[in-house]
């Protein structure tokens, strides 16, 4: 990963955590920051055949760990015995959806190197970029409206930041 993007990532992390803070509540229910910027789009439509293909993909490469409906194993956020953590959830109980499409995409292809004591494998060998954003097209299906958007303004924030 390229200094910038870490540097940038850096801040993403640090402007959301300092409007949740300033929110004094659950992102689930905020936005990114403290309103919403004029000029963003409205959250793209799912479309139904990438969603399809996700599924398939999903059901094949991520459903074992990650569970079938996307949620994920018991007890995610405490660690194993050998100091690893389960698999989080990517419905609306976990924090998928707190993160920019890029970064997604970029954990599905490289693992989570930037996270330790995640057992996530990399699929980049695996999958190619469209069966990876058919992954998360799929795995967005599980998120209300407001994660939606919360995910959505992340993403296009950090898109602009590119």
């Amino acid at each position: 990963m390229h200094q910038t993007t870490k540097l940038l990532l850096l801040l993403l992390g640090a402007t959301l955590l300092l409007a949740l803070a300033a929110c004094g509540g659950s992102p689930q229910r905020q936005a990114p920051l403290s309103s919403v910027p004029p000029d963003l789009p409205p959250v793209p439509t799912l479309v139904a055949s990438r969603v399809a293909q996700g599924e398939g993909v999903y059901n094949q490469y991520c459903a074992a760990c990650h569970g079938p409906k996307g949620e994920g194993q018991p007890n995610w956020k405490t660690r194993n015995s050998d100091g690893s953590l389960p698999p989080p959830p990517h419905n609306s109980s976990g924090h998928t959806w707190h993160h920019a499409d890029a970064q997604l995409t970029g954990i599905i292809a490289n693992g989570n190197p930037d996270f330790p004591g995640t057992r996530m494998p990399a699929f980049r060998q695996q999958l190619s970029e469209e069966e990876m954003l058919a992954v998360l097209e799929y795995i967005k299906t599980w998120w209300g409206p407001q994660e939606r958007d919360f995910q959505w303004q992340v993403t296009w924030q950090s898109q602009k930041l590119q």
